[in-house]
Parts: C-alpha cells; sequence; structure tokens
C-alpha cells in the first residue's frame, strides 16, 4: 500500500508533514515522571519551561520550512523520552514499522504512534517482536532501496533480521537492502549512543559523520558508495554535533549551541537553520533528528 499522504524512505527529499511530542505531552511537566530523570539518562532535571520554549522554536523552523506539524497526544504510558518521537517508529512507503526499543521504559511508545498516524489514514506495516529489539535511531536511509542499521545496546542482531525479513517481502520489484553497521562500546549500555548519533544524511550525496566512532568497514561502505563525509567539529561531540535534520533543498536543522559544526555544514554549501537545545536536545541526549518522526517527503 502506498499513498500520497505518507512514505518514508529517504532522509533528505523536502519535508511535508513530520510528527513531534512536544515536552508537555511526554510528562516533563509531571513531577513523579521528571523525576526519573537519572535512570533515564539525562544529566540533570528537566527543566520544564526551558525545554518546552526550545522545542516550540524547532516546531516554528519546521512550520516556516513548509512541513506541516503535528504533535503525539499526551498519554499516561509516556517517559520524558517520547520528546524524541524519531526512535518508536519507522516510516515506509507502505506505513509505520513499529520498533521494540532496547530501552524497556520506550516500550508503550509504538501504540501511542500507531494510533495516532492511524488517523492520518498511515498503516502499521509491520512490527518488530522479542527477542528482537529495534530503535529508529540506530537506522539511516542511504537511499530508497538501501537501510543501514547499527547493531548496539538499543537494536540487536534479531531486531535487523526482523526488519530484513519485513521490508524483503515487497512483490513489486521493491524490495529494500537491509545492511547492518556495528557500533562501538562508546560510553557503555547506559548511554544513548544510536546510529544516528555518529552521521546524519545532509543530502543525497553529503554525510555528516563522527568518523572515529564509525566502524571501519561501515566508513568504507559509505565511501565505496560513492558519499561524501563531512566530518563534525570533534570539541563538539558531547554537544550532539552530528544529529541534523535535514529539510530538504540543501536546508538543514542544528543545535545552535555546536557552532563550529554548523560552520563547517554552510561552507559545505548548506543552508543551516538552529535552534538553542541545552535542554530538550542536550540534557537527554536526543538532537533534531531525534525530536522529529518525519512522515511525508517529497
Amino acid at each position: 500500500m502506498h499513498s500520497e499522504n505518507f512514505n518514508g524512505h529517504s532522509m533528505t527529499g523536502e519535508l511535508r508533514r513530520v510528527m513531534v511530542c512536544p515536552p508537555g505531552n511526554a510528562g516533563w511537566d509531571v513531577a513523579g515522571k521528571a523525576a526519573a530523570w537519572r535512570e533515564l539518562g539525562f544529566r540533570h532535571a528537566p527543566n520544564f519551561a526551558a525545554a518546552q520554549n526550545q522545542h516550540e522554536t524547532l516546531c516554528a523552523l519546521l512550520s516556516e520550512s513548509g512541513a506541516e506539524v503535528v504533535c503525539l497526544p499526551r498519554a499516561e504510558v509516556l517517559t520524558l523520552d517520547a520528546v524524541y518521537a524519531h526512535d518508536a517508529s519507522l516510516a515506509t512507503d507502505r506505513g509505520l514499522v513499529l520498533m521494540n526499543p532496547g530501552k524497556k521504559n520506550r516500550l508503550a511508545e509504538a501504540q501511542v504512534h500507531a494510533s495516532f498516524c492511524g488517523q492520518f489514514g498511515i498503516p502499521v506495516f509491520g512490527e518488530i517482536g522479542v527477542p528482537g529489539t529495534t530503535e529508529s535511531g540506530d537506522i539511516v536511509w542511504l537511499d530508497s532501496r538501501t537501510l543501514l542499521i547499527g547493531d548496539g545496546y538499543r537494536t540487536n542482531k534479531a531486531g535487523i533480521e526482523q526488519m530484513r525479513a519485513l521490508l524483503g517481502s515487497d512483490d513489486s520489484q521493491k524490495n529494500v537492502e537491509v545492511l547492518s553497521a556495528p557500533l562501538p562500546y562508546g560510553p557503555g549500555p547506559s548511554a544513548c549512543l544510536h546510529l544516528m548519533s555518529l552521521m546524519s544524511m545532509l543530502d543525497e550525496q553529503t554525510i555528516l559523520v563522527d568518523l572515529p566512532w564509525l566502524a571501519v568497514e561501515t566508513v568504507e561502505l559509505l565511501k565505496a558508495r560513492g558519499f561524501r563525509l563531512l566530518e563534525i567539529a570533534y570539541s563538539e561531540r558531547e554537544t550532539l554535533a552530528c544529529n541534523v535534520l535535514s529539510l530538504g533543498r540543501k536546508r538543514l536543522i542544528a543545535i545552535e549551541e555546536n557552532v563550529k559544526t554548523n560552520q563547517i555544514m554552510r561552507d559545505a554549501g548548506f543552508e543551516v537553520r538552529t535552534f538553542p537545545g541545552s535542554e530538550i536536545c542536550i540534557n537527554g541526549s536526543g538532537g533534531p533528528t531525534c525530536l522529529t518522526r518525519p512522515l511525508l517527503r517529497t
């Protein structure tokens, strides 16, 4: 099934519809939920007002770029992490694939995504189940027929195999090749190190990378496919410099704190729009791609 209302096989086409989850809808203003910040891996107790303001600035940038912004509604099952709306579902040309997150507090998010997106006529195409784990922060479309999936603490081999079976089952000669990318140990299992922490598609030919943290085989794969690799300013690694959202047509959204990396992208020919990310991004380790679940690109 394919519809003009939704698609998903691109990270660089012009963004037309995007789902977000404002901090209030994820319970950042609820004392009991906010109190869980340490166990969820946040750097400090969330400042709801600051986070809400920063999120509103991001949403204004998205709207100004021509995207329709839709908001995931508040739900009791959501935790602080739900603000990172990218992770619990994967948009494809045939509907949503519901993830089975490796981070257990996020298990309920996928069904909230499914019921909300169903209102827009977006069906559920498939679902990842036990023993597989998957989070969309580990999943990068290199092109419309090639999906690169990080193999690490949040997404495991069983989850990758399920994705391969699901996306390879198209009988219309549009099978998707699913490749795996081994992830480093990094800060360890409690931290949030996704594949998209290490690479962001800027356009069809250019990828922003944290080169030293990518596996050799992943770098060789990207080079063999002819991608131009743009390296971040490594002094900005801790402030999520590698996490950048493409709006299409050489337009990007990045966190304003990463001044050097943003200039590197501008020097490479991109228009970079920024928003403050201290509370909504850096505190919870989720940048602009994490905060957005694209549903339609053209």
